[in-house]
């Protein structure tokens, strides 16, 4: 399984946390977007688009049903072809 930088994780919780528009210390890496913040499927979208335009890599939309809280979207971002 590819692993991610701790500076790409640093940036990934940043650009989620603007999104959800939460504090730092209230996400976890495994406290769930919908069930416990309270996002919807455009802040999905969103936190989506915002990755590949960060990190240049493309997200196929069948992989947000994945990217359910931090750890989930670590391992999509790993994986997603790009640079």
């Amino acid at each position: 399984m590819p692993t991610i930088t701790d500076e790409r994780r640093a940036i990934i919780r940043e650009i989620i946390c603007d999104i959800l528009e939460l504090e730092d210390d209230e996400v976890t890496d495994t406290s769930l977007f919908i069930d416990d913040h309270g996002a919807d499927s455009l802040r999905a979208i969103e936190i989506l688009a915002s990755l590949e335009k960060e990190f240049g890599i493309t997200i196929e939309q069948s992989e947000l049903s994945e990217m359910v809280n931090l750890e989930r979207v670590y391992k999509v971002v790993a994986e997603a072809p790009g640079r």
